[in-house]
């Protein structure tokens, strides 16, 4: 082909060649710089869309995660509450055991089990987290559950499904503060006789050596052991649902640790091979430049065959 004045057809060639390098080194860059290998929907919306939803889903995990977190420690403290109400409810089974020796002076005993009871007491109301108190409450109100999300999915149409934790406060109540007839393991009355008490109010500092009074100290022993059996039932419950908590708990940080591996792999750049694409691509644009050069010099030539 001979050569043309009006169009250098090698010129445009190389120019071609040059802008398309620049372009390429320019995404590269872009892609060393950021550390993804798409950035945006225009990289590959496809991508760009799943990772942006799994995204978002990952944050939803998160939130779940920390919910179960705040349930675990309530659950965690509650069981803790219950192990020191069996402790200390142990030793008033003591105390009345003690009180059936004939000739013992029952006012002093009394006077410990009050002790006892009021340490009863304390531990029941300083079993609270975030507000939340599982051993105590209101019987009759409206929400003797607490329901504590534990998942988060999302089905393949896109619609969501939530799972939830139920804690029946009714299994765990230790001290009912409903008016009336309380339901509270440690506070609902029994009658024996002419007496009635509960384990937080019993007393035996009037009671004598007479056979009466002594099965009474009895009933009283034996109710305070059924009661120490239901706390026990109450915190092998508690420690159930303390066990799921934290197994969803760990199940929504692996599940995030997947999404965050499954995203990478979508959109994240191999850094590696960009900087190897980089390194060749600056060869390219150098020689880009010398091609370009040397088409331009190609007019200057024609000129020496009319000089």
């Amino acid at each position: 082909m001979g050569s043309s004045i009006n169009t250098n057809i090698a010129a445009m060639t190389a120019l071609q060649a040059l802008n398309q390098t620049n372009k390429e080194t320019l995404i590269t860059q872009n892609r060393v710089s950021t550390g993804y290998r798409v950035n945006n929907a225009s990289d590959n919306a496809a991508y760009w869309s799943i990772a942006t939803t799994m995204r978002a889903d990952k944050s939803s995990i998160s939130t779940v995660a920390d919910a179960l977190g705040l349930g675990s420690a309530t659950a965690e403290i509650a069981s803790k509450g219950i192990e020191s109400a069996i402790e200390v409810a142990g030793k008033i089974k003591d105390k009345l055991f003690a009180a059936r020796t004939p000739g013992v002076d029952r006012s002093k005993i009394q006077s410990e089990i009050k002790e006892l009871q009021e340490s009863l007491k304390a531990i029941i109301e300083g079993a609270t987290f975030n507000g939340q108190n599982w051993l105590t409450g209101d019987s009759t109100d409206a929400t003797t559950t607490r329901t504590l999300v534990s998942s988060f999915a999302r089905a393949s149409d896109g619609s969501i499904s939530i799972g939830t934790i139920t804690v029946d406060l009714d299994t765990t109540r230790l001290i009912d503060t409903a008016s009336g007839s309380a339901s509270g393991i440690l506070n609902t009355e029994q009658t024996v006789g002419s007496t009635t008490f509960t384990v937080l109010n019993l007393d035996i500092k009037a009671l004598t050596d007479d056979t009466a009074d002594l099965d009474l100290i009895k009933d009283m022993w034996e109710t305070v052991d059924t009661a120490v059996r239901d706390m026990t039932d109450a915190a092998t419950a508690l420690g159930a649902i303390k066990t799921r908590i934290d197994i969803q708990k760990d199940f929504a940080q692996s599940l995030m640790d997947a999404i965050d591996t499954g995203v990478g792999q979508l959109v994240d750049a191999d850094m590696n091979e960009e900087s190897t694409r980089l390194q060749a691509l600056q060869v390219r644009s150098q020689l880009g430049v010398q091609a370009l050069s040397m088409a331009n010099q190609s007019a200057q030539q024609i000129l020496r065959l009319f000089q």
